[in-house]
Order: structure tokens, then C-alpha cells, then sequence
């Protein structure tokens, strides 16, 4: 029996990486802002619809960078989401500063932005928004909360390669996005990342940050990280982004035919994407309500026995980690849909080589 995963990379046809990488050989410059990341950078400029594009080595570095950039102060609060991948809040704390996590909307499952308010103090320098599962967060609101404010906004948009809301490209919201393009990602470039900004300013900054701050063969302006993506994932990236679009056609069909065999299914909750906002297609949620037969856990057991690996995406949240947990703003939070999803939402196999026979099998076990 083959087994079934929750998710499968997009990968070019072998031979044509052999003839990307070909001039890469023959350079042999195989990393430090070569052609192939520079046309990258380019090509995904346009194709994110933004003013700005900074290549990186992985989303985390990207992010890390994207609070630096900032300029946060030190020991400030910038209030996120916790359910989210852990590189969220641990780019927070490793930028000297402290996440306060804010409770997420049922539906989308972002960070719920009429509870964001309440969270405000003098101290508080920022706002972390996660595009969770390709669904955006409220950026009109949190803009609006932000201006009023005077605060930073930083969009973690890993999951949302693509979307656009009203025609817009998601990445052009807030202060800066990052986007991450990991092999499990449906853009991918092995690993990698970026970040979209239109503030002119931030292109020195952002590149001095990712290139451990030099200038030149005898300049250094300031204290930075390497976060350069080299020649192969920039090649990888290449490719891919002339077959991504194929890709999500195909994940879709595989959308449309898990909607058409679950929607009717008592107990299963499909999260509906915003009228104004295109899909990324990078995962496919659903909620294992209350009335449903079993628990989610007990539908994940059930999954693997059948040799079909699903994802319980995402549990356990942040604030139940051993580094966050015990702070007292956490446990006086009030996160209660946060705490009631972490248990409910599973993330079925998505891609698109999915044959039908197997979504089949996917959908009889429900």
C-alpha cells in the first residue's frame, strides 16, 4: 500500500535543473547575489505584484530580518498570533523583544483583530499578522489600529504565496512580508524566502542585514546576519515559478472535490476563503466540530492506520510551549477559539498529483 502524504514538493523536470544550474557550473559563482538570484529577485517582484523583493536563504532568517529592520525597541511588545508556526514568536524574542498573543477569528484563524486593541500599551511597538493557510488576516483594521497607534505592522505570509485581496498582492500590506518558500511550500526553492516592502529606505537597510552588514570589499556599515540565497535555490525558484500556477490549477480540482464529498458530512466544518481574496492553495483545512462522531486526534489515528499521514496544523499552539507558557501574560490571556482549534483543525493531503482513487480513500475514512 503507498503511503499518502500530507503534502509532496513542486519539482521541475530533472533534466531541465540540469540545464539551469549548467551556466552555475561554468560560473562557478555559486552564491553572494549571483544572476540567477538576481533574476529571481526580479521575476518575483512582478509576479507578487510589489515595489520591493530581498531574497533569502529561509523564511526564519527573512523574518528575523524583517523585525531588525524595524528597528523595535528593546524589551518592546509586539502583539501576535499563537497559532502559528514557532519561528513567529521566536523571531520576536530573538530580535530583545516580547510576543503577546492575541486570540484568532473562527473562520480565517488569523489573529483576530477587534481583540488587538484591548492588548496596547505604552510599550507595545508592533503588529505580527499571520496569513494563515493562505486566508488573510484583516489588514484594513490593523492598518487603521496601527496608524492610530503609531505601530509597526509585519505580515508572516508563508502560506500565502500569490493571494491577492481586491487585485492587490498580499505582500504589499504593512510595514513588510515575508514569505517562505521551504520545500513544503507550493513555491518553493528548497529552502528560501523573502521579503516585500515598499518603504525605499528599507532596500540599504535589508540588504546590509542579510549580508552581515558590508558594502564593499573594504566597507562594513553595521552588525548584519548571512541570510543570501545561493545559485541552486535561486535556480530551483526559476523553474519553479514557471510551473506553480499548473500546480495550484490542479490543487483546485483537488479543493473542489473535497468540498463536493465533505460540505455534507455532519460535524466536518470547511473554513471558507474571503469573497475578495484569491487562494493560495497551499493547505486544506477542516474543523472537526463537537457533533462530529470522533475527536480530531481520533480522525489523525484513524488517517495514519490507513498509511494516509495528515497534519494537526497547528498543536500544539505557541503559548502551550515550555518557553512561553509559564509568562504570566500568556496564562491571563483569553485565548479561547485559539485553545478550541488547536483540538479541532486537521490539514488533509494536498497536492496535485493526488489521484482520485486516493481522495477517495481520504474522504471514506471521514
Amino acid at each position: 500500500m503507498t503511503r499518502i502524504y500530507v503534502t509532496r514538493p513542486l519539482l521541475p523536470d530533472i533534466k531541465d535543473y540540469e540545464r539551469e544550474i549548467e551556466d552555475v557550473f561554468e560560473s562557478q559563482w555559486l552564491t553572494n547575489m549571483g544572476k540567477k538570484h538576481n533574476e529571481l529577485e526580479e521575476r518575483i517582484k512582478n509576479e507578487l505584484k510589489v515595489k520591493n523583493c530581498s531574497l533569502f536563504n529561509n523564511g526564519t532568517i527573512a523574518l528575523l530580518t524583517a523585525l531588525k529592520a524595524l528597528d523595535l525597541p528593546y524589551g518592546s511588545e509586539v502583539i501576535t498570533t499563537p497559532f502559528t508556526f514557532a519561528a513567529t514568536p521566536h523571531c520576536i524574542v530573538l530580535n530583545n523583544c516580547k510576543p503577546v498573543f492575541c486570540d484568532i477569528e473562527p473562520n480565517t484563524m488569523t489573529i483576530d483583530a477587534d481583540k488587538i486593541e484591548a492588548l496596547i500599551t505604552p510599550n507595545t511597538s508592533a503588529i505580527l499578522g499571520v496569513h494563515v493557510y493562505g486566508f488573510p488576516c484583516d489588514v484594513e483594521k490593523i492598518d487603521r489600529i496601527a496608524k492610530k497607534h503609531n505601530l509597526k505592522v509585519i505580515y508572516d505570509a508563508a502560506h500565502a504565496f500569490s493571494t491577492e485581496i481586491y487585485g492587490t498582492g498580499i505582500g504589499n500590506f504593512g510595514d513588510i512580508t515575508m514569505f517562505s518558500f521551504h520545500a513544503t511550500k507550493l513555491f518553493n526553492t528548497i529552502e528560501g524566502g523573502c521579503l516585500t516592502y515598499n518603504d525605499e529606505n528599507l532596500v540599504r537597510k535589508i540588504y546590509n542585514l542579510r549580508n552581515f552588514g558590508i558594502r564593499g570589499e573594504n566597507v562594513v556599515e553595521e552588525v548584519g546576519i548571512n541570510g543570501k540565497m545561493n545559485e541552486f535555490q535561486a535556480s530551483m525558484g526559476l523553474l519553479n515559478l514557471k510551473i506553480y500556477r499548473q500546480e495550484q490549477e490542479k490543487r483546485a480540482k483537488v479543493k473542489a472535490f473535497y468540498d463536493e464529498k465533505l460540505s455534507t458530512v455532519k460535524g466536518i466544518r470547511i473554513p471558507k476563503m474571503p469573497n475578495n481574496t484569491t487562494n493560495s492553495y497551499q493547505y486544506y483545512p477542516i474543523v472537526i466540530e463537537d457533533d462530529y462522531p470522533i475527536s480530531r486526534n481520533e480522525l489523525y489515528d484513524k488517517f495514519k492506520e490507513k498509511d494516509i499521514l495528515t497534519r494537526k496544523y497547528f498543536y500544539p499552539a505557541c503559548n502551550d510551549y515550555e518557553c512561553y507558557k509559564n509568562d504570566l501574560s500568556v496564562k491571563l490571556a483569553d485565548l479561547s477559539v485559539v485553545n478550541d482549534l488547536k483540538n479541532k483543525v486537521l490539514c488533509l493531503p494536498y497536492y496535485g498529483a493526488l489521484t482520485t482513487v486516493e481522495l477517495n480513500k481520504i474522504c471514506e475514512v471521514i
